[in-house]
């Protein structure tokens, strides 16, 4: 009997862990950006309507604003000024890439900040690994 109470235990501990993570993701997959879709859209010209910004350590995304990180609370009212003269259906394209995606305490404070504020056509730019991994190493376009 206690062995079945451990697994019961055990099986609602897994599951709630699960649901945890979904909770804490503030985007869909409809939201995520491929590295590769945006780097093209740089190297072609096509972001002039779009605002990329850095909630990282660093701006380094050809064209990105570098707000910093946004897990300090000063980095996030930092960018709740910076969009508040932006238009709520312009494009924003966020990345971070400190860390593996999972991990990063600075995307998620930055989505839901996009999404209280109203912004409907919010962007998270998908980089599972890391901002070198995933764009630099791949020699997409930088900030010279």
């Amino acid at each position: 009997m206690k062995y079945l109470f451990m697994m019961a235990l055990l099986v609602v501990s897994m599951f709630s862990r699960f649901s945890a993570q979904e909770k804490q993701d503030p985007w869909t997959d409809s939201q995520l950006m491929d590295p590769a879709l945006l780097a093209s859209r740089i190297t072609e010209n096509k972001t002039k309507n779009a605002v990329i910004i850095s909630v990282g350590p660093e701006a380094i995304i050809k064209g990105s604003v570098d707000i910093g990180p946004t897990r300090e609370p000063e980095n996030l009212e930092k960018l709740r000024n910076y969009l508040k003269n932006i238009p709520k259906d312009r494009e924003v394209i966020i990345y971070c890439g400190c860390c593996p995606f999972v991990k990063c305490p600075n995307i998620r404070p930055a989505f839901k900040l996009l999404q209280e504020m109203g912004f409907n056509n919010a962007k998270l730019l998908n980089l599972p690994k890391n901002i070198k991994v995933d764009w630099l190493d791949k020699d997409y376009p930088i900030n010279e």
